[in-house]
C-alpha cells in the first residue's frame, strides 16, 4: 500500500525495462522517483515462467552484445549474457548451413554431425556475398544507416541487387528471428540496424531467463522505488490516479507501459501494429543439437521461425540431465500448433520427437511492435512539459529500443526539471 502522504518528483507508470531504465537515470540524478506496476512483479513482456526446474521465457527475445557495446544500461553490471555460437544455422532446401560465423572443428560442441541429419554446407556465392554485406554493415555508422532512403526491407534488398534466393532463404528467416517480422515488411532502416547489430556482435540471452534483466534493474533502485500491484487509471502533468491507492502528486509523469495501455492513459497516442508470437517449450532426455546455436527455418510453409536448445546456451534454464528446446512461431498459430511444431522439429533436428515432453505453449498477440515504413526510430518521448512516454513502441521494437527510449525519456524529464546535463546525456548503445 502507498502511504497517504507519499510524494515523488516523478512517477513512472510501468515497470518494464524502459520504465526501470528511466527510473535509474532519474534516481542517479537525485530526483525522487516512484515506479508503479499493475502486475505483481516487474518486467512486462520480459517474463520467465518457472516449471519443475525449467525457466521458460514467455516471448523469446534476443540481445546483441559486442566488444564495442558492453553495457546495456546502468544497473545491469551484474547481468550475465549467454551467447549463442557465432552466426546462425539456416535450414532450407533439405540442408542446414551456418551464416555469419564459422563452425569450430571437433569437440562435443563443434560441427554438426551427419548422424543428426544436419549438413554443414560450405558457403556458396549467395552466402559469401551476404557475409561481405554484413561485414560492411557492421562498419557503417548508425547515422549513415538512418539517412538512407526508407522503404520496406524486401524492396530495399531488391534495389540493392540482393538475389531473391538470398532474401527469402537467408535474410527473411534472420530478420524474423531478430525483429519478429516473417515477411520483410519492416522499415529498411530498422532492418539495417538489426543486421548491423547482428554482424557486429553475438546474439545472447540473459542467464537464468529474460526476467533477470528487469529484476536486476528493479533490485538496483533505492528500496521502495518500485510499487507492484498498483494500477494507474489516469494521468496528468502533476498527478497519477490509481484504482485502489488514491492520487499521487508529482512534478512529472512518465508513462512506460506497452503501447495499448499507454494509449488508454494518453488518448490520441498511436498504437502500432504488432507481430504475434507463440513459444513452444519442450524437454528431452538429451540435447538434439550439441552446440549453443540458433536454428532458423527458411521454409515458408513451416510454422517454425526459429528454434534452439536453450539449455545448451544457458544451462541454468533446465535441470541437470534434461534438455530445454524452445521454438518460436510467428503470426497466427495453427490450431494444433504443438503437434505441428513437434513434427517440424523432427525434420529440423533430424531425430524423433514423439517422446519429448511439452512443458508449455504460450501465445502473446502483441509481442513485438511492428515497424513498417515510415518508421521514426527516435519518436518523441516528451508530450507536454510534465508528461512523457517511453517504450519499445517509441524506438525500435527491440529490447535495446526499450532501454534506449527509457534513457531518452529520463533525459527529457531531467532537462525540463533543470537537472544538470551530465545526467541527461549518458549514452546508451545504438544496437537495434
Amino acid at each position: 500500500m502507498l502511504e497517504p502522504a507519499f510524494r515523488a518528483d516523478v512517477v513512472v507508470v510501468g515497470a518494464g525495462v524502459a520504465g526501470l531504465t528511466a527510473a535509474h537515470r532519474l534516481t542517479r540524478a537525485g530526483v525522487p522517483t516512484v515506479v508503479l506496476e499493475a502486475a505483481s512483479c516487474a518486467g512486462g513482456r520480459m517474463a520467465t515462467e518457472k516449471i519443475d526446474g525449467f525457466r521458460l521465457d514467455r516471448v523469446g527475445r534476443f540481445l546483441s552484445a559486442s566488444p564495442q557495446e558492453p553495457r546495456l544500461a546502468p544497473g545491469l553490471d551484474a547481468l550475465v549474457l549467454r551467447p549463442f555460437a557465432p552466426g546462425v544455422l539456416v535450414h532450407g532446401e533439405g540442408r542446414t548451413q551456418r551464416v555469419g560465423g564459422t563452425v569450430r572443428a571437433g569437440g562435443a560442441r563443434g560441427a554438426l554431425t551427419a548422424a543428426r541429419a544436419l549438413v554443414s554446407a560450405p558457403l556458396g556465392s549467395d552466402q559469401a556475398r551476404l557475409t561481405a554485406a554484413l561485414a560492411r554493415l557492421a562498419a557503417t555508422p548508425v547515422e549513415r544507416l538512418l539517412s538512407r532512403p526508407e522503404t520496406t526491407a524486401r524492396e530495399a534488398f531488391a534495389a540493392r541487387g540482393v538475389a531473391s534466393r538470398t532474401a527469402d532463404g537467408l535474410l527473411r528467416p534472420l530478420l524474423a528471428a531478430l525483429l519478429g517480422d516473417p515477411d520483410l515488411t519492416t522499415s529498411s532502416r530498422c532492418a539495417d540496424l538489426a543486421l548491423r547489430s547482428f554482424a557486429a556482435g553475438r546474439l545472447c540471452v540473459p542467464e537464468g531467463g529474460a526476467d533477470a534483466l528487469p529484476e536486476l534493474l528493479a533490485a538496483a533502485l533505492p528500496a521502495g522505488t518500485v510499487r507492484t500491484g498498483v494500477r494507474a487509471t489516469s494521468v496528468s502533468t502533476t498527478s497519477v490516479t490509481t484504482a485502489d491507492h488514491g492520487v499521487l502528486r508529482c512534478r512529472a509523469v512518465l508513462v512506460a507501459t506497452g503501447a495499448r495501455d499507454a494509449a488508454e492513459l494518453l488518448p490520441g497516442l498511436r498504437v502500432p501494429p504488432f507481430h504475434p508470437v507463440t513459444v513452444v517449450h519442450h524437454t528431452a532426455d538429451e540435447a538434439p543439437l550439441a552446440e549453443p546455436s540458433l536454428l532458423l527455418d527458411a521454409d515458408r510453409r513451416s510454422p517454425v521461425a526459429h528454434t534452439a536448445v536453450v539449455s545448451e546456451v544457458d544451462p541454468s534454464r533446465a535441470p541437470a540431465g534434461r534438455a530445454l528446446v524452445s521454438t518460436t512461431v510467428l503470426g497466427p498459430p495453427p490450431a494444433d500448433v504443438e503437434a505441428v511444431v513437434r513434427a517440424r522439429l523432427a525434420v529440423l533436428y533430424g531425430r524423433p520427437t514423439y517422446r519429448w515432453e511439452t512443458l508449455a505453449v504460450r501465445h502473446t498477440p502483441e509481442a513485438v511492435p511492428a515497424m513498417p515504413p515510415p518508421h521514426d526510430a527516435r519518436r518523441p518521448v516528451r508530450l507536454l512539459d510534465g508528461l512523457y512516454v517511453c517504450g519499445d513502441h517509441r524506438d525500435t521494437g527491440t529490447v535495446q529500443g526499450a532501454l534506449r527510449s527509457g534513457h531518452r525519456a529520463a533525459a527529457a524529464v531531467l532537462a525540463d526539471l533543470g537537472v544538470g546535463a551530465a545526467f541527461a546525456s549518458d549514452p546508451l548503445p545504438h544496437a537495434a
